[in-house]
């Protein structure tokens, strides 16, 4: 059975065998030895962990009782004194009885209930911070917790172990046991006994186990007490596996707590047994063993893996034959068949046994093109086909015919013989159909492109070549790419001009970041080009071209007839804004006339007055003088009225200027204030100080502001009210609205407000609640505002549930947005003064 399976391996994986078993056996030879010696160790350390044990316990158990005596000794003294027993001399005798009977015990104090020290003795080999005199306080700290610890609980307390530095700089640990004192039920204080822990160590513990092992105590903080650890391993040790540390184990002290722990750890006498020399002997042997039979298996491993790689080499070239996509052929010089590939057999669907050894005429030659196919042969054979191959049409098995593109080199052997020509074989089918259907996609795009009513055209940048041009771009600029470029420079599109680097074999714009220019979103621009006579709207946006050069297209589009119906709204705008004005001052015509007719009958007056005391001689050149610089006063009252007048209806151009707000709003406020006078309504007015100037058309602005102010007049008209409540208010303040600084103006009056009805429909066009109005004003103040970028509103005043009057608000931005070109005609919308 043994034979019958090693003939069925391979010779590799014999060898691989022969090599890799004497290999394994001295793997697992030393995994025994290591086992042994491992083994060997887990159980002596275990022997010495027990033993160590065994010993810290019998040490603990044996200082616990030196400690329960000392404890037993010193509730006794304690009962003595709670008793009455003894006096101060009786306590220092038995006191000092104790301590130098027992050294550990550095000192035993009396300490009464108001933590006084009444009496103490101190052995004379005690450190200087054990010294207790007679009268001190205890200190804070540790003592006075461990004080309070007992007088609550009312029975022997042991402090935490305390360290602390003498003068000379050696440190000393102690440890101390209150016992409570009790006096008929009250605590009358402790008796403290001072524990050396050198001491403890040193007289506690069993010299057979200080002998056998490095016995520290230490606190819960592993702390070192007293004692000192082990001494370190030796070089030699650490060198040894499993030389880890000796044996340690630690015990809480009874009745201490976890506060004091005794420690013990073995002492390292020798080596062990794996220290020994049989270990190095035959760690040596094994190594010698392995370092032999690693040498031949690494022989044998480098020759099985050359009949390796020479196989995977041969299958390799076999699958990459076998999973090529183009077919090959090869051919002798006499034309005979000698190879063919799978791909070459699966494209015509003839088996490999139908093709090696044919000749010529082939069985996947088309019938109908046999000469052209023999033609093609004898140029294959005579090495007369081109570089880039040559297109044919192969028939498949099943008479299917398609068409494939061939490549033909020279078959060279290994001495350098010619022995025939390999051919390649692609099908191009299917390429070629997609070429086909790109042409016609092509070609309809293109038809698309000239069909267009718009100018496109394409150019590099850095270059005055021009790429594409459509038809339309064509009859506007022919077919130079000066065009093109005016187009960009009038619209204001950065394009990069050609430099002295363009002669230069590389490209000046290489490098740049193109992704982040080719997804940026297209620039629009509206320019007139003179050549044409025509307005254009231009949009540029940059691409890479075919070729991957980065270049700009350009589309124009004709806006003319656009254009000018923008420019017959513009003069249309003005023309209504004119108007507008002209109608706010005919509604107050009577108002203006009653205004002027103050100065022109006191002209009258004096000017009677001075004719009739002229001729009666009865006027001195004084009081002539006073009463022509009266005249002149008036006359020119009047002549501001008029002046007023015709500022505010002149027809202006649109022009937004800097205007001082005070200024614009007390122009307002005196032509505004001839009409409120009519209605006997009184006019106040705030203006906050150091206002900024605002970016506005000043003729505009007042228009709004007469409008509110006329309209808030004629509703408190209507309202009947009493001269004392027919108040009219205007406000002008900063504020930051939307996250802008704004001036905001309001305009409020004591009227009957505005119904839901009213209000729903307030800024609508040509609806208005007076007979006589025409519905435009408020809906042009509106327009008038926002054309500034700001916002109208309304709202109604209340008092409780009263209404009792309303307020319209505008804002004008300090600095108004940069907007189209073409926006200040738009918003130039007209301003009249019908108050709806």
């Amino acid at each position: 059975m043994w034979r019958r399976w090693w003939r069925m391996q391979s010779p590799s994986q014999q060898d691989r065998f022969i090599t890799l078993g004497p290999l394994l056996a001295v793997v697992l030879f030393l995994a025994a030895v290591i086992a042994a010696f491992g083994y060997l160790r887990i159980e002596e350390i275990d022997r010495e962990q027990q033993a160590v044990s065994r010993d810290v316990e019998y040490a603990q158990q044996r200082l616990r009782l030196r400690l329960l005596e000392r404890q037993e000794q010193l509730m006794r003294i304690g009962r003595d004194v709670s008793n009455k027993e003894i006096d101060a001399e009786g306590f220092i005798l038995q006191a000092e009885a104790l301590v130098n009977q027992y050294p550990e015990l550095m000192a035993v104090s009396w300490v009464d209930s108001k933590r006084r020290i009444k009496l103490a003795y101190v052995s004379p080999s005690a450190s200087t911070n054990q010294l207790h005199a007679t009268g001190d306080q205890l200190k804070p700290g540790e003592t006075a917790s461990t004080y309070d610890l007992a007088r609550d609980l009312r029975q022997p307390v042991y402090s935490r172990p305390m360290v602390a530095r003498t003068s000379n700089g050696y440190r000393t640990t102690s440890l101390q046991l209150q016992v409570p004192l009790d006096n008929q039920g009250k605590f009358d204080g402790v008796i403290i006994g001072d524990y050396a822990i050198d001491g403890l160590l040193r007289f506690g513990v069993p010299t057979e186990v200080t002998a056998k092992y490095a016995v520290t105590l230490v606190d819960d903080k592993n702390l070192v007490l007293a004692g000192s650890p082990p001494p370190p391993r030796s070089r030699a040790a650490r060198l040894l596996p499993w030389s880890d540390s000796a044996a340690a184990y630690e015990i809480p002290v009874s009745p201490v707590g976890n506060g004091l722990l005794i420690r013990a750890e073995g002492y390292r006498a020798s080596l062990g047994v794996v220290g020994s020399g049989f270990f190095w002997l035959v760690s040596a042997l094994s190594a010698l063993t392995v370092w032999m039979l690693l040498g031949n298996w690494r022989h044998t491993r480098r020759r099985v893996q050359a009949q390796q790689a020479l196989i995977s080499e041969t299958n390799f070239r076999r699958a990459m034959e076998n999973s090529m996509l183009t077919g090959m052929r090869a051919l002798d010089l006499q034309g005979r068949i000698t190879y063919v590939n799978p791909a070459f057999c699966q494209m015509t669907g003839l088996s490999e046994s139908d093709l090696v050894g044919r000749t010529p005429p082939f069985p996947h030659w088309p019938e109908a093109e046999l000469d052209t196919m023999m033609a093609r042969l004898d140029d294959e054979l005579h090495g007369r086909t081109p570089p880039g191959g040559f297109e044919v049409r192969v028939k498949r098995k099943n008479g299917q015919i398609f068409d494939a593109r061939m490549y033909v080199s020279p078959l060279i052997d290994p001495r350098g013989q010619q022995t025939g020509w390999m051919t390649s074989m692609t099908d191009i089918t299917e390429p070629k159909r997609i070429r086909e259907e790109l042409i016609a996609s092509y070609e309809r795009f293109t038809t698309v492109l000239q069909g267009l009513d718009a100018a496109v055209s394409v150019a590099p940048l850095g270059s005055e070549e021009l790429l594409f041009a459509n038809k339309l771009y064509r009859s506007w600029f022919g077919g130079d790419v000066s065009g093109h470029m005016n187009m960009i420079a009038q619209a204001g599109v950065p394009a990069a001009l050609p430099t002295g680097d363009e002669l230069d074999a590389v490209d000046g714009l290489a490098g740049l970041p193109t992704d982040e220019l080719t997804t940026a979103q297209s620039e629009n621009a509206e320019i007139f080009v003179p050549e044409l006579s025509k307005w254009l709207e231009v949009r540029s946006r940059y691409l890479t071209w075919v070729d991957g050069r980065l270049a700009q297209m350009v589309i124009a589009t004709d806006i003319t007839p656009r254009r000018h119906a923008e420019e017959q709204a513009a003069q249309q705008n003005e023309r209504a804004q004119t108007a507008s004005r002209l109608i706010t001052m005919g509604e107050m015509a009577s108002s203006v006339a009653h205004e002027l007719n103050q100065p022109l009958t006191a002209i009258n007056n004096y000017c009677n007055g001075m004719v009739s005391r002229i001729r009666g001689q009865q006027i001195s050149n004084e009081d002539l003088l006073v009463a022509l610089e009266k005249t002149a006063k008036q006359a020119h009252r009047a002549g501001q009225i008029i002046q007023r007048i015709r500022a505010f209806v002149k027809r202006s151009e649109p022009n937004r200027a800097p205007a001082d707000v005070a200024t614009l709003v007390s122009n307002a406020m005196e032509l505004a204030e001839i009409e409120l006078k009519r209605h006997r309504v009184r006019l106040t007015h705030y203006i906050a100080a150091r206002l900024p100037n605002l970016m506005v058309d000043r003729i505009l602005i007042e228009q709004v502001l007469i409008n509110l102010m006329k309209n808030a007049a004629e509703s408190i008209a209507q309202s009947n009210l009493p001269t004392a409540r027919r108040n009219v208010e205007l406000r002008v303040v900063p504020k930051q609205i939307e996250n802008q600084s704004v001036v905001e103006f309001s305009v409020l009056d004591s009227g009957l407000g505005l119904s839901p009805e009213v209000k729903a429909r307030l800024f609508e066009a040509f609806y208005s609640t007076k007979a006589e109005g025409m519905g435009i004003g408020l809906k042009l103040c509106r327009s008038i505002v926002e054309s500034h970028q700001g916002r109208m509103e309304a709202v109604n005043l209340y008092n409780g549930d009263e209404m009792v009057g309303c307020r319209f608000t505008f804002w004008i931005p300090v600095t108004p947005p940069q907007s189209h070109a073409g926006a200040t005609s738009d918003s130039r919308a007209d301003k009249d003064a019908d108050v709806d």
